[in-house]
């Protein structure tokens, strides 16, 4: 698999020769450079396989850490507050990762084709490292190479989407992918119920009327919540805030005062309080740290 994962490398760095995450032609492709290693992001990681090819890196949640390199792929199968850090990386062997966005619906027909015993995904978080195969490599490789050749996507991006994620399934412990369509037991009801956290973050947060619109009882919705995320929907619905605050001082130049207000705070106090035990410094603190600091992108907004 070495001379596989070498030879997508060079693709990759020679597709992206400057540091970030790179759009591609390729719908939900990004293909991501960075020659120096990285402080801590925080962001909310949408659901994607990612795959490094050269360097390492490293994701928390919650008081799990992941590692990973060319020997492992990381998959995120549902909207997750992660911190992300490159760990390896330099100029002459910069960090090279291809993410991909899942589209549940294409899991869901995938699973359809699949045997019984690959549709009954082990329960645990909605992160996963599993093996970077060869056939994973080569699946992946035969997809960034529609990069160089844009008049195929329109035929061969769906084929190839499938196939990758087909082999990413069908890999060691590689049915854990599907756990945003099947599971852990209430895996759309936890998806769900993410997206009306995310979308309604701004408003305080409501334990009994996410639990009625996910259509589960408050102490199922929170058991389920936390085995998928590793942390309660208070503690994600709070993340979301402080994330998206930071976002607004760091890249919009928002007071601290006008970014807790932004996110749904109604007082600057307590909104201090909480950010300084997040991310370890008040807020003008922190932002005056980062700033200067060279991030590969700037993260997205929550919406």
């Amino acid at each position: 698999m070495e001379s596989s994962v070498d030879s997508l490398a060079q693709m990759i760095a020679r597709l992206v020769e400057k540091d970030g995450i790179h759009a591609t032609p390729v719908p939900k492709l990004d293909l991501i450079r960075s020659t120096k290693q990285t402080q801590d992001l925080h962001a909310v990681h949408e659901p994607a396989l990612c795959i490094v090819v050269q360097g390492a890196k490293r994701v928390m949640i919650a008081d799990h850490i992941y590692d990973y390199d060319a020997a492992k792929y990381l998959v995120v199968s549902f909207d997750l507050p992660i911190i992300g850090q490159i760990t390896q990386a330099t100029p002459a062997a910069p960090y090279l990762c291809l993410r991909f966005g899942i589209d549940p619906a294409v899991l869901s027909d995938l699973a359809v084709d699949m045997p019984l015993d690959q549709v009954a995904p082990e329960t645990g978080p909605g992160l996963f490292l599993g093996e970077t195969t060869s056939s994973i490599v080569d699946a992946a490789t035969r997809l960034v190479a529609l990069v160089e050749s844009p008049d195929d996507i329109p035929a061969l991006a769906k084929l190839y989407e499938r196939e990758l994620l087909y082999r990413v399934i069908r890999a060691p412990g590689g049915q854990a992918v599907l756990r945003s369509v099947y599971g852990p037991g209430q895996g759309r009801q936890i998806a769900r119920a993410i997206a009306l956290i995310k979308k309604n973050y701004r408003e305080p947060f409501e334990l009994a009327r996410l639990a009625e619109e996910a259509h589960l009882q408050p102490s199922a919705l929170h058991h389920h919540f936390k085995s998928v995320t590793l942390m309660s929907p208070l503690q994600y619905h709070k993340r979301l805030r402080l994330q998206e605050a930071r976002r607004l001082m760091l890249f919009e130049t928002r007071s601290a005062a006008q970014a807790a207000f932004s996110v749904g705070y109604e007082s600057p106090s307590q909104f201090s309080r909480e950010y300084r035990r997040q991310f370890g410094q008040p807020p003008m603190k922190d932002i005056e740290a980062l700033t200067g600091s060279i991030l590969a992108t700037e993260p997205q907004a929550v919406e």
